[in-house]
């Protein structure tokens, strides 16, 4: 079963209306039993990094099970938007430290010229790291963004695509069985249901 995590922060109906049109059988899962027997587990988030890791960090037992599900017993994880800035090991926006799945930072996007900082609306993400997740998304595929700060991982090998915003970064990450999306694939029609189909097939 595919368990996409309450912690408070997520933009789960739509989530999960688009797994269920592409056929995927997935769940809303807060309580701690039910995350246990997750065999694919999705982090979304909407909304501020310290507040999405204080409820991690707070909510007795949340960050224990998911750290034996995601590092231990290796269940494949998807981060959406926040949740993948929440797998860094921080973020400009707050103090709070990340979970620290992925080596990398989450920054806040510099200001630019003509450019509106919410990032809001269709980007191109181009692919530079082969990825089963990525896999038949074509060359430009376009997607729909709605953040104020974006990741930076560490290792170039990490990195599935970049996109361009004032600068370049990275819009989908993996290493071994984590991977993340800045962008919202419920939002971005047959791009972003082929980026859920992918992962549900894992």
């Amino acid at each position: 079963m595919l368990t996409i995590i309450d912690y408070g922060m997520g933009n789960l109906g739509s989530l999960l209306n688009m797994l269920k049109r592409i056929g995927v059988n997935a769940v809303i899962g807060s309580e701690l039993d039910q995350i246990k027997k997750a065999e694919k587990i999705v982090l979304p988030g909407v909304g501020s990094f310290d507040a999405g890791m204080h409820y991690i960090n707070t909510m007795p037992g949340l960050r224990d099970v998911l750290e034996e599900k995601v590092m231990l017993e290796k269940v494949p994880t998807l981060g959406v938007c926040l949740g993948m800035q929440l797998f860094t090991q921080g973020s400009e926006e707050g103090r709070h430290a990340g979970l620290g799945w992925i080596s990398g930072h989450t920054r806040r996007f510099p200001r630019y010229d003509g450019l509106k900082v919410p990032h809001m609306g269709w980007n191109i993400a181009i692919a530079n790291t082969a990825s089963p997740l990525t896999v038949g998304a074509g060359k430009e595929p376009r997607y729909y963004f709605a953040h104020s700060y974006y990741v930076e991982v560490e290792n170039p090998a990490h990195s599935v695509s970049k996109t361009h915003y004032g600068l370049s970064f990275d819009s989908s990450v993996a290493k071994d069985n984590i991977y993340g999306v800045q962008f919202h694939p419920e939002k971005s029609h047959r791009f972003g249901s082929k980026i859920l189909k992918n992962f549900a097939e894992l």
